[in-house]
């Protein structure tokens, strides 16, 4: 099992930006994956793997003491941007080469979203038991 934590805003993955002469990754989205590959520090892990994202969003100044109480115990919880499956794909895309061969391998995934006074993105990597390894002849 690895685990870490990106600080941080939670970030999505954004969608490529097509222009006549092409399509680029945003810069925002570029500079969130090379944070991801910074602070990751395990190995190549091999087989099936299931991935654990906490999103710790920030909680907003504006709101009430009461409602911001509410958000630190977990009864308020974020429904903003970006979604779930967004944050997901740009760690899962990010530790491609690096945390395993492909994302393919994650085969469990589970993302919630929460409110902390210190936003960050908290990842569990584990092996998922019962691998089977199939010949091809």
């Amino acid at each position: 099992m690895i685990e870490f934590t990106i600080p941080g805003e939670p970030t999505g993955k954004a969608r490529p930006v097509v222009t006549k002469t092409g399509a680029f990754t945003p810069k925002k989205t570029v500079l969130y994956e090379n944070l991801v590959k910074t602070v990751y520090s395990g190995e190549i892990l091999d087989g099936f793997l299931e991935a654990n994202i906490k999103a710790y969003y920030a909680i907003p100044k504006s709101k009430p003491k009461n409602k911001k109480e509410l958000m630190k115990q977990g009864v308020i919880r974020p429904d903003k941007k970006p979604d779930c499956d967004n944050v997901a794909k740009i760690i899962l895309d990010a530790l491609n080469g690096i945390a395993y061969a492909d994302d393919k391998q994650v085969v469990r995934l589970t993302v919630e979203k929460w409110y902390s006074d210190k936003p960050r993105v908290e990842v569990v990597l584990s092996s998922v038991l019962g691998r089977c390894v199939f010949n091809d002849h």
